[in-house]
């Protein structure tokens, strides 16, 4: 006898399965390593402090 399929709930599973597939190829695309978003933060703070440090007049003024 051939297996019964419930026609709805094969439907959801074949949609999640291709919105699992758009969301990986999307991570891999735009994703990135929290290395370098850490790398990224630092660098950015170390820039604002360096530029704070050679303002001619202080932030508050």
């Amino acid at each position: 006898m051939a297996e019964i399929v419930n026609l709805r709930q094969a439907r959801k599973h074949k949609a999640r399965q291709e919105k699992e597939k758009v969301a990986e190829r999307n991570r891999a695309i735009h994703g990135r390593a929290k290395a370098e978003r850490e790398t990224e933060r630092l660098l950015s703070q170390k820039t604002e402090r360096f530029l704070d440090a050679h303002r001619r007049m202080p932030k508050g003024e």
